[in-house]
């Protein structure tokens, strides 16, 4: 059993990302501005990752009159996202599994926050391939997740620098330390350079970063 799918750990899920995460709920913000450049008041959303419900509630607390999809493989994280959507879950249609049982929209943008990194390559490209399939025309996708050297010196020191994070932000330092190593040897983790290599392979254009923190980074483009 995942932790996602643990029912005693995804009742904690919320605690995490802001601890481990710098900066998560500006991230969040800054998802919402790219997304409103392009889509309009009434925009159907693609959320690929979406359980737990934390960028879902962010997004329809600023936006009154959008509709989502919200699309994740485990059932408890899923039941927690239609307890944090609280009455937003009345715009929000949530369905088990993977990008397959995403309807096929076209949508007028799509993000996958801190989900990519747990897919090899090929599964992620994949994905890519079946968003930027959905999405109309010039849409926005916004996605960020791990991205790192694969240069082993680099590589650890920046996980140590994720678990000092972690620690500043009230983990126990050793829970802290043993998720940056377990990120590390248990993540599929890409390069910026193959993240960004991925998202044109998959047919999005005007491929950007807009979000750089220790581990993370997240990007912009266009379908």
């Amino acid at each position: 059993m995942s932790a996602f799918d643990d029912p005693e750990a995804v009742a904690r899920y919320a605690e995490n990302p802001p601890r481990l995460v710098p900066g998560f709920a500006a991230l969040q913000r800054m998802a919402l501005v790219l997304i409103a450049e392009r889509a309009p008041e009434d925009a159907r959303i693609l959320v690929l990752g979406a359980g737990g419900g934390l960028e879902l509630k962010a997004f329809a607390d600023a936006q009154a009159r959008w509709h989502f999809d919200g699309i994740d493989p485990s059932a408890e994280m899923l039941k927690l996202a239609e307890k944090t959507l609280g009455p937003h879950a009345l715009r929000v249609c949530l369905h088990q599994g993977l990008v397959d049982v995403a309807p096929e929209g076209p949508y007028d943008a799509a993000t996958c926050l801190l989900t990519l990194h747990f897919m090899p390559a090929q599964e992620r490209l994949r994905a890519l391939r079946e968003i930027r399939r959905r999405l109309k025309p010039g849409a926005p996708f916004v996605a960020a997740h791990h991205s790192i050297s694969l240069d082993p010196e680099e590589r650890r020191q920046w996980l140590s620098r994720f678990a000092a994070f972690a620690e500043a932000s009230g983990v126990e330092p050793e829970r802290a330390r043993q998720a940056g190593t377990g990120i590390g040897e248990g993540l599929p983790i890409l390069t910026p350079a193959h993240d960004e290599a991925l998202l044109r392979e998959a047919g999005f254009r005007d491929v950007s970063l807009f979000y750089a923190a220790f581990t993370f980074r997240g990007w912009v483009a266009y379908g």
